[in-house]
């Protein structure tokens, strides 16, 4: 799968996705594409999270950054997410310990809260408008797994000191919900939800007024790599000293290394005419953001003017359905058939990148080029927290970036011609699983 089919089989040319997000978006003016050979000390190739921040941090350190986006800035993942900001890695340290060591998988940690906090660090620190509200739960869609949810969260806080998790009975998620449809659960405090499309767009205005240059509608066709790197588009050409790869699920034939191991799957997500205070506050009553615990994850929250933003449902080829309105609907009236009344008013896909072992990764190609992607679903926090650590990296302070590149992330199997498909009858069976 090409970024290039990626990048326009379902969406107009230098457009934003029809979501509510950019209904509701704080405007932001757009940016010149690339004209001409240009120099930078750095070029950034991804106008998401990862790209826009590693702008940003780049630039509040001096250098010099011209960053190149296909379409608009926040056009991807970044800006038609679920808008959950969650704290730690996508995956429990139980299993990150098994992979890489207590030690290794303790510095992971920190890593992952600390993307927590300097997404509410960015918003303050630059009055990024985006409707910050605290607290995600995670919702257990079988009994099975109450049990390890509670040991989850003592071994967070004996193990590492971390107090902003609770485990939540059965009749305190029920209670909060406004459903019965799952047992026990766990909520981050430290965790919280955001309007995504508006905070891209604040990074963006601060990464230009730190000094960044933005070159929006430019697609990256080829990158020549040596001592200095240039990175061409149809208009023009960037060289620099350094280029940092931010393009998660869109790599594709860019870096073919980086994209045997992150695989674009799409996911979609419908938002509802407002709710009354009554009805917001029986299916969400304290406004968190949740998700649960099937493999085909269904994640939801509320929006700062009371609409059910309700995302569910994966595909993995190229072309989002016809019907995403209605079938996201109709998971969601799985959970909350009290809302069959309402009227779904937008409906989105987009692509995300994920890895075999759902960690992100992190990758040196030759000496001047860093690659930072597949975040699997967990990308608002730490794909900023992932441009920060490029720009670190770039100022020659690789202490976290080492940590997070020696973080497993194998290849999927079955080579070019035969991984995606294979990806896909992986993620048909464990679709099965979830009604077991």
């Amino acid at each position: 799968m090409s970024s290039a089919d990626l990048l326009h089989w379902n969406d107009r040319p230098g457009e934003h996705a029809p979501s509510w997000y950019a209904e509701s978006a704080r405007p932001f003016p757009d940016q010149p594409p690339l004209e001409g050979d240009l120099r930078a000390d750095v070029c950034v190739v991804g106008g998401g999270f990862t790209g826009l921040s590693a702008a940003l941090h780049l630039a509040e350190r001096g250098y010099s950054v011209r960053l190149l986006e296909a379409h608009r800035a926040g056009w991807g993942a970044s800006g038609r997410n679920g808008g959950q900001v969650g704290s730690g890695q996508r995956i429990e340290q139980d299993e990150i310990e098994q992979m890489v060591g207590r030690e290794h998988a303790r510095r992971a940690f920190d890593i992952g809260t600390g993307a927590a906090q300097l997404v509410r660090d960015l918003i303050a620190r630059h009055d990024i408008g985006c409707a910050y509200k605290p607290g995600v739960m995670e919702a257990n869609h079988r009994r099975r797994f109450d049990a390890h949810s509670r040991a989850y969260v003592e071994k967070l806080r004996t193990e590492y000191d971390y107090h902003s998790m609770r485990y939540l009975e059965p009749a305190d998620v029920a209670d909060m919900l406004g459903t019965d449809v799952f047992s026990a659960g766990m909520i981050d405090m430290a965790a919280g939800h955001i309007h995504p499309l508006n905070f891209a767009r604040g990074l963006a205005t601060a990464a230009l007024n730190a000094g960044a240059v933005i070159h929006e509608r430019s697609q990256v066709t080829a990158i020549e790599q040596g001592p200095k790197v240039t990175v061409r588009t149809a208009g023009g050409s960037v060289t620099a000293d350094h280029l940092i790869l931010g393009c998660n699920g869109y790599i594709g034939d860019l870096e073919p290394e980086t994209a045997a191991r992150v695989q674009p799957i799409n996911s979609y997500v419908i938002a509802t005419e407002p709710l009354s205070e009554d009805l917001a506050a029986e299916v969400n009553r304290d406004d968190v953001a949740i998700f649960d615990t099937r493999f085909v994850v269904n994640y939801w929250r509320l929006s700062e003017d009371r609409r059910m933003i309700f995302g569910g449902r994966e595909s993995y080829g190229y072309r989002f359905p016809d019907d995403i309105k209605e079938s996201v609907f109709r998971r969601m009236l799985t959970l909350y058939p009290q809302l069959s009344h309402v009227k779904v008013t937008h409906g989105w896909g987009g692509t995300l990148g994920i890895t075999w072992s759902r960690l992100p990764c992190f990758r040196r190609i030759g000496g001047n080029i860093l690659s930072l992607s597949g975040y699997s679903g967990s990308g608002v926090a730490l794909a900023t927290m992932a441009g920060q650590i490029g720009a670190e990296t770039v100022a020659g302070q690789a202490e976290r970036f080492d940590v997070m590149a020696g973080l497993p992330t194998k290849p999927f199997p079955g080579g070019p011609g035969f991984r995606h498909a294979l990806m896909s009858l992986g993620m048909l069976w464990f679709s099965l699983r979830d009604r077991l």
